[in-house]
């Protein structure tokens, strides 16, 4: 996903809502939206649920597509495609635990980030682990002063114009801006050499354009996005795709002059923001995310893991995981829960809660805090048809924040306009997200597995 970012002040119930969501134009292309939703340290305004409003958001588009189609597709092949087989390190820790702003339920981990083709390298902490979007966004605070990242060169404005590429994340809250540089990326034993990746802040490129600085509130420092950067592994390979080649559209790349004046400007493939998954030599054509499961009360820290390659190596194997093909223009599968369908649904670890419409639970701002747990119930249905019904739980949000614990599998959240099956529906599961076009057992990507 790109990226966009929200403020939305809770007078009974202190929150942040960060939801990260590509918006667009009509008729655009949508690898989903990843939210978080913050509980501030100061609890103590808490006067009970109400008193909030619930909110209602957009998931992140892709350019010039139609909408979900919920017609069925073919089945995969019966003789399954061959998988290139690594033999390379490809687990790498993720954790749950405190973060600034008492920030609850964040994925994160460490990247290592190097000039390309040196050993002049960084490791990069607290970075969110986000299945919702594509790419690696470092805020430029976060990298030593030392580390040259080379910037690509505008592409796209008037000759003799294009000095820097820009790139304006939109998130459904807000913005993040900054220039697109490239960086040897390193995760466990993988590498993306020469990754167009986002410098979020970077002061090459002061100016935000008009058009990026008008989607929201920035969030261009960590007391805004208190993380040092996303890390974008979802479903496709670019963050954009083929239509930002060919078109200049807002909100998307700019060209920026030496002056610091930026214009929308279309951006080739090669120097998009890109997943650095599908940017690996092996192991490239998916992740698994596999989180243990916890306790109702929440746990303070959680330790698991990111796997990457799907089929590629003995640890990464489907197995007996039920597929569900999501629809190859915007990443969606369908939801039906408490008699709602839902088109725009997705699974994402970049959300911090589940983030659905109710007619029993009761809200407090734009959580749900139900007098007791309560368990829910909803069907997940893919494009092919595949269908899988789960229960999972709900408890009270504001007793949750009450407590000193940073992982909760029942949090979950008020969104009246799609189902985001957020971080509570990793623990204790094993996720596949597969990218598009890529070869598994099962056929080629888009698909979440579990």
């Amino acid at each position: 996903m790109c990226t966009r970012t929200a403020l939305y002040p809770v007078p009974a119930f202190p929150v942040l809502w960060i939801m990260r969501m590509r918006l667009a134009a009509a008729a655009m292309r949508v690898p989903h939206a990843a939210v978080l939703a913050v509980a501030l340290a100061s609890l103590t305004v808490l006067a009970g649920c109400g008193g909030g409003g619930g909110t209602d958001a957009s998931a992140e588009q892709r350019p010039n597509v139609a909408p979900p189609s919920t017609t069925p597709v073919a089945a995969p092949p019966a003789v399954a495609p061959s998988v290139p087989q690594s033999s390379s390190p490809n687990v790498q820790p993720v954790t749950v635990d405190a973060l600034p702003n008492r920030l609850r339920n964040i994925l994160t981990t460490s990247v290592i980030v190097c000039t390309p083709g040196t050993a002049d390298c960084a490791t990069i902490d607290n970075v969110q682990v986000d299945t919702g979007s594509q790419g690696l966004r470092i805020f430029a605070t976060a990298l030593p002063a030392t580390l040259a990242l080379p910037a690509i060169a505008g592409a796209g404005g008037a000759a003799g114009v294009g000095t820097v590429s820009g790139a304006c994340a939109v998130f459904g809250t807000g913005y993040t801006w900054g220039a697109v540089r490239t960086a040897d990326v390193r995760i466990a034993g993988q590498i993306a050499a020469d990754l167009p990746i986002q410098v979020i802040a970077d002061p090459t490129v002061p100016t935000v354009p008009a058009d990026c600085a008008s989607s929201g509130p920035a969030m261009m420092t960590q007391a805004t996005l208190p993380v040092n950067g996303i890390l974008g592994i979802g479903l496709f390979a670019a963050d954009c795709g083929s239509v930002c080649a060919g078109n200049a559209l807002p909100r998307w790349y700019y060209v920026c002059d030496a002056g610091g004046a930026c214009t929308s400007s279309s951006q080739p493939l090669a120097s998009q923001v890109t997943n650095p998954v599908a940017d690996f030599a092996e192991n490239n054509n998916g992740v698994i995310i596999d989180l243990p499961a916890i306790p109702d009360a929440g746990t303070q820290t959680l330790t698991g893991q990111l796997i990457f390659g799907i089929g590629t190596q003995a640890n990464n194997t489907l197995g007996g995981a039920t597929v569900l093909r999501v629809n190859t223009q915007t990443g969606y599968l369908v939801t039906t829960a408490d008699g709602q369908t839902w088109s725009r649904s997705f699974i994402d670890s970049g959300s911090n809660g589940m983030f659905f419409a109710s007619t029993t639970l009761t809200p407090c701002g734009i959580w749900y805090c139900p007098p007791a747990q309560t368990t829910q119930t909803a069907t997940m249905t893919g494009v092919d048809g595949a269908a899988m019904t789960l229960s999972f739980s709900v408890a009270n949000a504001q007793a949750l924040f009450a407590t000193s614990n940073n992982a909760f599998d029942n949090l979950a959240g008020v969104s009246s306009t799609m189902f985001d099956w957020g971080l509570p529906f990793f623990f204790g599961r094993r996720i596949f997200t597969a990218i598009e076009a890529r070869p598994t057992a099962a056929g080629n990507g888009p698909f979440y597995a579990f």
